[in-house]
């Protein structure tokens, strides 16, 4: 076993926990680790019935970001939930949190789910142009049936616990919510035989279903026409239920998740990832940065009733007015003229349409549009910028760091002023400009704001991302960002 993989016995119940913050990633460690793990559980001659489990906020959110990019190392996901299925002991797990993409396909492998209340389930490989490919597209199609799984794959949909529960991909909500205690009730139920347990590969395939795929192919060639993955897991939930074995379907998923693998719009849809997973930070900071505990929210904006909401409930302290607290606030456009006192920090919170005010600390850019924000930096510290950021982020604002000039104001100004009405074509010519350069941390933050505020096609990466491509002749995301510049 590793240290994010431990194994306990607690009388008669074997527990498996996963310990990987923050969210538990199928790293290698883990899947090593659970292998280790499943076997020490097996030659356990005390443990009757065995628990899967995490520790933190979440079960499995998933693959570990590090490893994208990097070549795969064995034990592999699909061997991993072999050796869960195959195991002589009935496995529960319990689920909390999310288990989503590989987190959900261990649960599938599981022989009995079990989840909390707030649990949320999910297979959105396709919003990075893959299909589930540990089993996911003949597993689930068994539990929920054809037309769920096609739309939560294709869609990348989540389901709460209630759906889960309902759609048959778990098979009992916990009346507790508390992980451990889950699990043990749960193995104790098997152990008296008040529950039953099933291996998923071993139900009966769903009847085939032509009508209904032959709809979904329609829906998905004039809805997203243009993108490789989503067709390829209506492929495999096809041959999910024509297959002469869950052997040979798992098989054709393979070949067909190696297929998007090998696709260039999975590789600009991880650079899009993971540029939205940095695109907050401002670089080059040292030491420790804490967002701000005490805001105002000055004037009308569509987003502050909702923000305040949202600070309640993480513990923001938020007024409609300058406390002696309040170290930042947020301004409407009929405060921006407001003198603060010097230990508040001010953001101007504007509409895309609206001028960018020449002597402010910062700058927030929004759009009714989108769900994005630009904090632009002018007066203020990168210290300053970074606690700001901060602070919308936890009020569920996911927003593009940048300083100076705003990238969204001068992208905007240019396709309002290009005669050409193909604005992929104007973002691209104009991602070049020396105004962007200075403006912007990172290129990919180009590419983001591009694909939140102006509709760029998100599966081609961005204008900068098409531009490395360009100039290097290949898709090859983990050096797209700095070849741009």
């Amino acid at each position: 076993m590793t240290a994010c993989v431990t194994y306990q016995c607690y009388d008669s119940v074997g527990v498996v926990c996963i310990s990987n913050p923050p969210v538990n990633a199928l790293s290698h460690a883990v899947r090593s680790g659970l292998m280790s793990a499943f076997n020490q559980a097996e030659a356990d001659t005390q443990a009757k019935v065995l628990v899967l489990l995490a520790k933190g906020r979440t079960f499995i959110a998933g693959a570990d970001i590090n490893e994208f990019g990097k070549p795969a190392r064995a034990p592999l996901l699909p061997d991993v939930i072999l050796r869960i299925e195959n195991c002589v002991k009935p496995v529960v797990a319990v689920m909390h949190g999310t288990a989503l993409g590989g987190g959900l396909e261990v649960a599938l492998g599981c022989h009995l789910r079990v989840a909390l209340p707030n649990t949320r389930v999910g297979l959105p490989e396709v919003k990075l142009g893959l299909i589930p490919g540990a089993g996911g597209t003949q597993r689930l199609p068994r539990l929920a049936g054809v037309e769920t799984a096609l739309d939560m794959m294709t869609q990348g949909r989540f389901l709460d616990a209630q759906e889960a529960l309902a759609s048959g991909i778990i098979d009992r909500l916990s009346e507790t919510t508390d992980v451990l205690e889950a699990g043990l009730q749960a193995a104790q139920r098997v152990i008296r035989e008040e529950q039953a347990t099933r291996v998923t590969r071993n139900l009966p395939a769903p009847q085939p279903a032509p009508g209904l795929i032959r709809a979904k192919r329609a829906q998905l060639e004039d809805e997203a026409g243009e993108l490789f993955s989503p067709l390829r897991i209506v492929e495999a939930v096809d041959y999910c239920t024509t297959a002469a074995s869950f052997q040979k379907g798992v098989r054709r998923e393979r070949e067909l998740f190696l297929a998007c693998m090998s696709s260039p719009q999975r590789a600009a849809l991880i650079h899009l990832f993971l540029a939205e997973r940095q695109a907050s930070q401002v670089p080059k900071l040292s030491g420790d940065v804490e967002p701000h505990r005490h805001i105002a929210l000055l004037g009308e904006h569509p987003l502050f009733e909702h923000w305040a909401r949202r600070a309640n409930k993480v513990g923001i302290g938020v007024a409609d007015r300058i406390l002696p607290e309040t170290t930042l606030c947020l301004m409407g456009c009929c405060h921006l003229g407001t003198i603060l006192p010097p230990q508040i920090t001010g953001v101007a919170v504007l509409d895309l349409n609206e001028p960018i005010p020449e002597r402010a600390d910062m700058t927030l850019i929004t759009s009714s549009l989108s769900h994005f924000g630009e904090l632009v930096r002018q007066q203020a510290s990168a210290h300053e910028q970074q606690r700001a950021a901060l602070t919308l982020k936890a009020l569920k604002l996911p927003l593009v760091v940048s300083s100076g000039e705003s990238l969204v104001l001068a992208m905007h100004a240019a396709i309002q002023a290009s005669p050409d009405t193909d604005i992929q074509n104007v973002l691209e010519r104009f991602n070049h400009d020396s105004r962007l350069r200075s403006a912007s941390y990172r290129s990919s933050d180009i590419d983001l704001l591009a694909v939140e505020f102006f509709a760029y096609p998100r599966h081609l990466g961005g204008p900068c991302y098409q531009a490395s491509l360009a100039v290097q002749g290949l898709a090859d995301s983990s050096a797209a960002d700095e070849a741009c510049y």
